[in-house]
């Protein structure tokens, strides 16, 4: 695979990443983990970048972070979202509108992962499915217009954990109230990101929507407090040996691939990015195999039916 890899036996690095004056990137979940690194990098290469974080404390801590490392001058901002509440995000989505001139990228970066116990939000989705995919659906819907305007992106930043669990969208009980389990669950919820984003393409096309793009991509295995933060106990016992492997690479390197889909020219949208070592968790960045379920047309065209749906948002396409 890694000979196969159009940027070379090292895949892609933030070497190949040109200036990003002028350009304004929206990410989500950037107070630690990938995101974090993600948005640092962009800021070192002039980008301004606007950060969608559940915590404004830590969100003001994190821009801290960056003006001791990088200096005064970068331009820096966050807006308080909580993607688990449809009503967080559609607020958010005004504020960007209304203090944001363009988006170049969004990257849809933050998750929950693992959670233990079934827990429903209160919109009434099982917590991951709400966060991880209807919270993220809602938040490119109502932007949308503005990343059209743009000519932007949208990144998705998917999860290999899409090729666990059943492998298809349960309609019938989609808040595992039945035989909930945390992988299961979580397993779905990052499979109707990644679904979404590849119909999103069908559909831009079919629209002559073509300025914009969406990408999907995944962080291999990185070392990151994900599992910490919302993962069993057990889980979290191995996934702490895990970080002792060469199983697992760091946070940096795990936001390589959002930010090649969030920068790189001439780049494949049917590609699926992420690390093309070993079983995909480390290795050069590149695009690699997406196993067949998650593009089944009749299951996309289903899930984002219901997604409007149960979001409340038409896009306008």
């Amino acid at each position: 695979m890694n000979t196969k890899n159009k940027f070379g036996k090292q895949g892609w690095t933030p070497e190949l990443m040109e200036s990003q004056n002028g350009k304004t990137f929206l990410i989500t979940g950037t107070t630690s983990g990938t995101g974090y690194e993600a948005a640092k990098i962009l800021l070192s290469k002039g980008a301004s970048v606007v950060m969608l974080n559940r915590n404004p404390k830590k969100s003001e801590d994190t821009i801290a972070a960056y003006k001791n490392e990088l200096g005064n001058h970068i331009d820096v901002s966050y807006i308080t979202v909580d993607l688990g509440k449809l009503a967080s995000v559609r607020k958010a989505a005004v504020e960007v509108l209304k203090t944001v001139s363009r988006i170049d990228a969004l990257m849809l970066n933050a998750a929950i992962a693992q959670v233990p116990k079934q827990v429903i939000t209160e919109d009434g989705f099982e917590s991951q499915l709400g966060t991880n995919h209807y919270g993220n659906f809602l938040l490119q819907g109502l932007l949308f217009p503005l990343i059209e305007k743009s000519k932007g992106r949208i990144v998705t930043v998917g999860s290999m954990g899409y090729d666990m669990g059943i492998k298809t969208i349960k309609f019938d009980d989609m808040n595992w109230d039945k035989d909930y389990t945390g992988n299961n669950a979580y397993s779905q919820s990052k499979l109707a990101q990644i679904m979404c984003i590849y119909e999103l393409q069908d559909r831009l096309e079919k629209a002559g929507k073509t300025a914009v793009k969406a990408y999907a991509c995944h962080p291999g295995s990185s070392r990151t407090s994900l599992i910490k933060t919302s993962g069993s106990l057990m889980l979290r016992i191995t996934f702490g040996l895990m970080k002792l492997s060469p199983l697992t690479q760091s946070a940096e390197k795990g936001a390589y691939p959002e930010l090649m889909c969030a920068t790189e020219e001439n780049l494949d949208q049917k590609g699926f990015y992420g690390p093309t070592g070993r079983s995909n968790w480390v290795g050069p960045v590149g695009a690699h195999k997406l196993e067949p379920h998650a593009l089944d047309k009749t299951i996309a065209e289903k899930l984002w039916e219901l997604s409007e749906k149960e979001t409340g948002v038409k896009w306008n396409l």
